[in-house]
């Protein structure tokens, strides 16, 4: 979270609320528009609360567009900042619908709009990449790439992760809103899931238990989903440009669905 970065290239707006921006951040040496960057939006972790916003992914994020991808990365409204369910998937849902096409202002020519994004998210923001782009569907997403997501909420909110992150999201416990656990877990979409998965673990992790997602891509129902799961890799290793993961790991995954 502390190391350096360059700013955005742009901000764009995808709504009316004070939170519903976007940073793009361009590739340092644009490619020609025969051979155009990929598109890669990336969802920010922080279990959904209103002090982890955006910035603290700026680091990846240039050093993504470093390694030759448009990187955007949408905010969005959080727990005890206008946030909760459904409010804060819903504005990850809208930025996904928009901001591909908003790209052609700020890069002509230069990100094939007929082609689709590879959608990624760390934590949270895994889940909630999940979630928003298994909705969308091989329509308007390539491939998922999710960094230690909460895949299953009812395992999250029974360990009371985060110190009862998911509990907060949704607004209680399990047993008194098993309709709005349904709506926002993405265990069901997995299986299987229409858009190829990528989930990456650490099993070093105390933040998001590396048996969690071990589970989840194991179930019978989840074929399809490529777990991939690192030893002695803990929780932000994973968004760490100086980590050996960002090139073991990382990389070889975003440049994988990049080709597929």
């Amino acid at each position: 979270m502390t190391r350096a970065a360059e700013p955005p290239d742009a901000v764009l707006r995808y709504a009316g609320h004070s939170q519903a921006v976007v940073d793009v951040f361009l590739p340092v040496s644009l490619g020609r528009p025969e051979h155009p960057a990929t598109l890669l939006v990336f969802v920010h972790g922080g279990f959904w609360r209103q002090e982890y916003d955006r910035m603290h992914v700026r680091p990846l994020a240039d050093a993504l567009r470093r390694r030759g991808f448009v990187v955007a990365v949408p905010e969005y409204r959080r727990v005890a900042g206008g946030g909760g369910w459904p409010q804060t998937a819903d504005d990850v849902e809208a930025a996904l619908a928009v901001v591909p096409g908003m790209l052609g202002d700020v890069t002509p020519g230069y990100v094939d709009q007929a082609a689709l994004p590879v959608l990624a998210g760390h934590s949270a923001g895994g889940h909630l990449a999940l979630w928003a782009g298994l909705r969308a569907g091989r329509r308007r997403v390539r491939a998922i790439v999710a960094l230690a997501p909460v895949t299953d909420l009812l395992y999250a909110a029974r360990v009371r992760m985060g110190d009862g992150a998911v509990q907060e999201l949704l607004g209680g416990e399990p047993p008194d809103l098993p309709d709005r656990y349904a709506e926002a877990d993405v265990m069901g979409m997995l299986t299987p899931a229409e858009v190829p998965v990528t989930i990456i673990q650490g099993d070093a992790d105390v933040q998001v238990p590396a048996e969690m997602n071990r589970l989840a891509a194991a179930r019978p129902d989840c074929q399809g989903v490529r777990y991939v799961e690192l030893a002695g890799v803990d929780h932000f290793a994973l968004i760490d440009p100086l980590s050996p993961v960002f090139e073991s790991a990382l990389l070889p995954a975003l440049e994988g669905t990049a080709r597929g």
